[in-house]
């Protein structure tokens, strides 16, 4: 068991980038339409409850699909059934909620990337309400700050982290902050400069994270509520080379975990909420040795009870289970059952804890599994439901 002593990135979509004019074209068509559903964020479809939930893609390139799909999950088995698409979304590769669930928001990975609005109508289907310019290139990652008031965007060619303030109604203003990463790393093809992959807030909400692959760096920003200005408070290095992609907190707000995808590795950090600072502790192979294929960590999450670590293993073709302690500074592996499917760019919980869906962007298809919440294991729920280049889930 790993214990803290007590005391792609991105796919080749960034290469195919949309330029700004022909994006603001394709997305002037869906502003102001939407697409109605039936059901509801939970309903009942054909005598079955349901619940809704989105679908993140790449467009861009072959395979790719037509913008952001909307699925209703069964209560009783997490199998996903895809309704509709709402089209002309360019490459929605990163998806979130506000936190009244009234409003999604979409990254537009692409060299002149931008971040998208869409209201959420009581049928459960979608409505744009504009974009804004990421203020950067290949945005692929963005939160809502537990204010409502604030989107954070995390830029990955340009290595940068943006602030935009949400209007009445949802919609995005223009940018309030940029701050601009600096640094590099020891790999030579994918460290030569900064790299944001991932943007989010600590469980207090006090603090705003931004995880830097390029520079191995987890950074901690203070946000102003009254400016939306991002101010550096502290800086965690990892092991050079780590590559760093995604973070995610234990529940008790004392750990977290860090998935580092080029040395295929998980860092169990202890957190401090009051000082604000991020100690990298010790790290796991997230994947078997002994295997012939580079593995490639992607996401992490943590059951709602925090009993359980996840990850997901591109290249192994995976998903880490780790058994937690000692309040969520102990990992111990758990094993590494199939995503089933290929190259599973994102994992995510449902809300009650009881699923888990695997976005296997090369399969292509989304996964469901069934968790055991006495050992964590994971049982495929059926086969992957088949949908273009899907890279991420998002239960509403």
């Amino acid at each position: 068991m790993a214990k803290l002593d007590p005391a792609s990135g991105s796919s080749a979509a960034r290469d195919s980038g949309l330029g700004r004019r022909k994006f603001l074209g394709v997305l002037g068509g869906v502003v102001g339409g939407s697409v109605l559903m039936s059901h509801g964020a939970q309903a009942a479809t054909h005598g079955v409850a349901t619940r809704r939930v989105f679908l993140g893609c790449y467009t861009l390139g072959a395979g790719g699909g037509k913008g952001i799909g909307l699925a209703d999950a069964d209560v009783q088995t997490g199998a996903l059934t895809v309704t509709s698409t709402l089209e002309g979304v360019v490459n929605p590769s990163f998806l979130t909620l506000a936190p009244n669930r009234r409003t999604v928001y979409a990254v537009n990975e692409t060299t002149d990337g931008r971040v998208s609005a869409f209201a959420v109508d009581a049928a459960g289907g979608l409505k744009a309400l504009g974009s804004q310019s990421a203020l950067g290139a290949d945005p692929c990652h963005l939160a809502v700050h537990p204010s409502g008031r604030f989107l954070l965007t995390a830029n990955y060619s340009s290595g940068s982290v943006a602030v935009h303030p949400i209007r009445e109604g949802g919609a995005l203003g223009a940018a309030t902050d940029l701050v601009q990463h600096t640094g590099s790393g020891p790999d030579p093809d994918r460290q030569k400069g900064p790299h944001a992959h991932q943007v989010l807030t600590d469980p207090s909400g006090r603090w705003v994270h931004a995880v830097d692959l390029g520079t191995d760096s987890v950074y901690v920003y203070r946000l102003d509520l009254g400016t939306g200005k991002l101010s550096r408070h502290s800086q965690a290095k990892l092991k050079p080379g780590a590559g760093p992609r995604h973070i995610a907190f234990h529940p008790g707000g004392r750990a977290a975990y860090v998935a580092n995808e080029l040395d295929s590795t998980i860092t169990v950090c202890e957190w401090d909420s009051a000082t604000g600072t991020l100690k990298p502790g010790p790290s796991l192979p997230t994947a078997p040795a002994g295997g012939v294929t580079r593995n490639y960590p992607a996401e992490v999450t943590v059951s709602p009870d925090g009993r359980f670590v996840y990850l997901s293993n591109r290249g192994h073709d995976s998903i880490a289970i780790f058994a937690v302690a000692d309040g969520g500074r102990g990992l111990t592996p758990a094993g590494t059952p199939s995503c089933g499917g290929a190259w599973p760019r994102h994992i995510v919980l449902s809300c009650d804890g009881r699923f888990l869906y695997s976005a296997n962007e090369r399969s292509p298809g989304v996964a469901v599994f069934r968790v055991d919440r006495s050992t964590g294991g994971l049982a495929q729920v059926g086969q992957q439901l088949s949908t273009p280049r899907p890279v991420c889930v998002l239960p509403a």
